[in-house]
């Protein structure tokens, strides 16, 4: 079983919107409350390729079974040099190496474009993302309290940070 990382084709889409609807209603991953439709993921998606930003997708057997991508930390000019990540695999292929392919092809993509930092925002509850994220140099550089609320509870927020060298 071979997995392979590729850039993202609208026709990708489905298949990330599956992902991602399954952790708007079941975790704290996103802090959204309602799924998307699949128009306004595609939208988002193309928006990021738009900016120049990477998108990119694990396949296994022609199946989309992970994407990543980053986009803007924050909309000022100075903060060019940084983005934010996501990386997310689907429910029925984690443990397989999938999200360690896709951070490593971000961070390679990242280099490439000459990017200084790249930020995690991860609910404080989700560890096994934490220690994900420190296995390849992200140091935890804030936790703000209580900064989301989703399934009836307040959720915070860890902020990691990697410096791209």
């Amino acid at each position: 079983m071979k997995i392979s990382i590729r850039p993202y084709k609208e026709s990708d889409s489905k298949a990330i919107l599956e992902v991602i609807n399954f952790n708007i209603l079941n975790s704290t991953a996103l802090y959204d409350y309602n799924i998307r439709t699949l128009e306004q993921q595609t939208e988002i998606l193309k928006e990021k390729i738009d900016k120049n930003f990477p998108v990119i997708v694990a396949v296994l057997n022609e199946k989309i079974v992970g994407f990543g991508y980053y986009s803007e930390f924050r909309f000022r000019e100075a903060y060019k040099y940084t983005v934010e990540h996501s990386v997310y695999v689907n429910k029925d292929f984690q443990g397989m190496k999938i999200g360690h392919l896709i951070m490593e092809e971000l961070i390679k993509i990242a280099k490439k474009q000459k990017l200084h930092t790249m930020i995690a925002v991860i609910d404080s509850e989700n560890q096994g993302s934490v220690k994900f994220h420190e296995k390849y140099g992200f140091k935890t550089v804030g936790i703000i309290k209580e900064s989301g609320y989703k399934f009836d509870r307040w959720l915070d927020s860890v902020f990691m940070q990697l410096i791209i060298e």
